[in-house]
């Protein structure tokens, strides 16, 4: 039988690793979602979620985005990183941001890339869905 993932969603991840090592410890081409933090003191605030290799054959990955983090937003320390399996798809990737996104939405410390909403979610929040069958 062959070996069965711990999770139908994550293949692997990686968590708290430090800016130094964004480039050298995350293979290319890597799908998923990663997230970036300030460490302050023992906690680490979540500064900013995103999604990476959703272009056409997995371009994009997470290791090209941490490497343009690294030049544009100068206040994070560190990185984890989930790499979902492949035949998870853009669309379910897009959804799962959107869902982080929409946690952290009213939560005082501030993301910089703080959701307004999502159309999907939206529709997913409508009375209908929720009535008794």
């Amino acid at each position: 039988m062959p070996n069965q993932s711990a999770s139908g969603l994550v293949k692997r991840w990686k968590r708290y690793e430090t800016r130094d090592n964004a480039t050298a410890s995350v293979p290319s081409k890597t799908r998923g979602l990663y997230a970036l933090y300030k460490k302050e003191g023992k906690k680490y605030r979540v500064m900013y979620i995103g999604v990476a290799g959703l272009g056409k054959g997995g371009t994009g990955g997470i290791r090209g985005r941490l490497r343009s983090h690294r030049s544009k937003k100068k206040d994070w320390t560190h990185f984890s990183m989930f790499e979902v399996h492949d035949n998870i798809t853009r669309e379910e990737i897009m959804g799962l941001e959107a869902v982080l996104l929409a946690i952290f939405r009213y939560d005082p410390r501030p993301l910089t890339n703080r959701q307004k909403g999502s159309r999907k979610l939206s529709l997913l929040r409508r009375k209908l869905l929720w009535k008794e069958r």
